[in-house]
């Protein structure tokens, strides 16, 4: 273990949302785990949560992650006491900026990793000389969606919201409507949000890169797309929950306390046949219309299918009774209120089905659990994450959502219980949902394969860590290894054969012309480099002129 002064230190700042906070947690689990000392900044309100999962973590996984707060303004003088209009909020995320660089300069430490909706944590960054890591805890389609819009607005080719327009220069084919698209993106919203949007993809732009959790293989066109079409370093290491499987229950189960018993629960599931049960939740964020719970209630009663339904909504989540509904299907049926052990109920071999809202974290579980899915999104990038679901890997079924949630449920427009039927037998029954299965069980195998050794997310991970420890290195000045000339070039290369070698063949162009310069790589690396010199291994081997500086 490197000692305290020299252990390499990354602060992490999640976004103030569990859907956020939980994978920024595993996010910093895994570091931890590499022997990087982690801290992780957040708010009063939120300490707690944080401080039970890295006690448990201490416990279970042999790691410390430590905590600070940075008090949220919006309890200061001049804030709203109640943070409740949308623009406030972002506002005192926006002022969180000075504390937060507070601590930054405090600290010191030699590298930030930032939630990618704090569009300023860059410029905080840079101001210490240290790099800014975001990290985008969305899908790979969806900003390759969202910047194709941006550039050809084929929604503005449509005379209404309900017709369908193909988004040009993917990969696939996306076919979306105006009604699924956000505000922003139409050009429906506020200035200000407009503005705010326009500032988050200018501030990962302008990071050192960007950290994604998802695997290569679950959408390898999409994530090439990303680096080849739209420019951006990046890192895809997830899916982040599963290298924490196998450490307990506690470790794998991350969030609110559930209102049901856990093991309660699993007992429940174990006394059902494998592959019967339906999973039905919408998510931690989004509230679903009584109106459109009936529908729910109804089409599970009529399937006459063993199911799961978490209900939340914002006025009061015991507020919901249909006509005896519980007692009706007890046996049958599970109604979850509020927070649900969701991983560790998608995982279990009774659950064959899950209806989910499309978030990503959870299309990443039931990618992990190997389920098909009935496609109902909500609102935000849902509907793009949809679109890979049902058209690119094939493992769901769209429920025909025409549009964005609150639209529909100011309207009052439901989604009848005969179509909620209707597609969650298409993934129950017949030859449609054994190929929906089967093909969902290989994702199963590839997101396993690529956080173990040799794995796409684990060479990634490797490769970063390796990469953020050169930087400090170069940002040293090479003191370490004795590099004495008072002019040089330094080169710090990517962890890939298509970039060392390029870089290689410039260090020596470089040194032709009397420039002496350095590369600075990895041990496993700088093996490589040697071979095309013929030179021996050592901490650094000069050739005509630059250095190899291995760390």
């Amino acid at each position: 273990m490197a000692s305290e002064q020299t252990q390499f230190h990354i602060f992490f700042l999640p976004y103030l949302v569990p859907g956020h906070m939980i994978p920024t947690l595993d996010l910093a689990r895994l570091f931890a785990t590499r022997s990087v000392k982690c801290t992780i900044i957040t708010t009063p309100l939120n300490i707690p949560f944080f401080a039970e999962a890295t006690k448990t973590d201490s416990q279970k996984l042999g790691i410390e992650i430590n905590l600070l707060s940075v008090k949220f303004p919006y309890e200061e003088p001049g804030f709203p006491k109640e943070c409740k209009s949308t623009q406030n909020f972002f506002k005192s995320i926006a002022e969180l900026q000075h504390p937060f660089g507070a601590l930054m300069e405090e600290f010191h430490p030699n590298c930030l990793v930032a939630d990618f909706q704090f569009p300023w944590a860059n410029s905080v960054a840079k101001h210490l000389g240290v790099p800014c890591l975001s990290f985008d805890v969305c899908s790979y389609i969806y900003p390759c969606v969202s910047s194709n819009l941006n550039r050809y607005q084929p929604h503005k080719e449509v005379s209404s919201d309900s017709e369908h327009f193909v988004v040009p220069g993917l990969p696939h084919e996306v076919k979306l409507r105006r009604a699924e698209l956000a505000p922003y993106e139409k050009g429906e919203s506020e200035k200000w949000m407009i503005e705010l949007v326009d500032r988050i993809w200018e501030g990962q732009r302008e990071c050192y890169g960007v950290i994604k959790n998802s695997f290569y293989e679950l959408e390898p066109d999409y994530a090439d797309y990303y680096e080849n079409n739209m420019g951006f370093r990046h890192w895809h290491i997830g899916p982040l929950f599963i290298y924490f499987e196998g450490k307990g229950n506690e470790c794998n189960q991350v969030g609110k306390k559930s209102s049901i018993d856990v093991e309660e629960c699993l007992r429940w599931l174990d006394e059902k046949r494998d592959n019967s049960v339906i999973y039905v939740c919408f998510g931690s964020m989004s509230n679903v219309a009584y109106g459109q719970l009936d529908e729910i209630a109804r089409a599970l009663e009529s399937l006459v299918q063993n199911f799961i339904l978490v209900v939340r909504n914002k006025e009061d989540t015991n507020g919901w009774v249909l006509d005896g509904f519980e007692d009706k299907v007890k046996g049958q049926g599970l109604v979850i209120r509020g927070w649900a052990p969701q991983r560790l109920i998608l995982e279990h071999q009774a659950v064959g089905g899950f209806v989910s809202h499309c978030g990503w974290n959870s299309i990443l579980e039931g990618v992990v659990a190997g389920l098909p899915m009935v496609t109902w999104p909500r609102h935000a990038e849902q509907f793009y994450n949809e679109k890979l679901v049902t058209d690119v890997l094939r493992i769901g079924v769209p429920l025909g959502v025409k549009g964005w949630a609150g639209t529909l449920d100011e309207n009052g427009d439901v989604i009848g219980k005969d179509e909620i039927a209707t597609a969650i037998s298409k993934i129950v029954v017949g030859k449609e949902a054994e190929d929906m299965r089967k093909r969902a069980q290989e994702l199963k195998k590839m997101a396993r394969r690529a956080i173990q050794e040799g794995g796409s997310s684990y060479s990634h991970l490797t490769a970063l860590i390796e990469e953020l420890k050169a930087y400090k290195i170069a940002s040293n000045g090479f003191r370490s290894q004795n590099i004495t000339s008072s002019t040089y070039t330094s080169f710090l290369t990517w962890s890939l054969r298509a970039h060392m070698i390029p870089t290689l063949d410039m260090a020596r162009l470089f040194a032709t012309r009397n420039i002496k310069s350095a590369i600075i790589s990895t041990p496993f690396n700088i093996r490589s480099l040697l071979q095309p010199l013929n030179l021996g291994v050592g901490n650094g081997a000069d050739y005509v002129g630059f250095m190899l500086a291995r760390l």
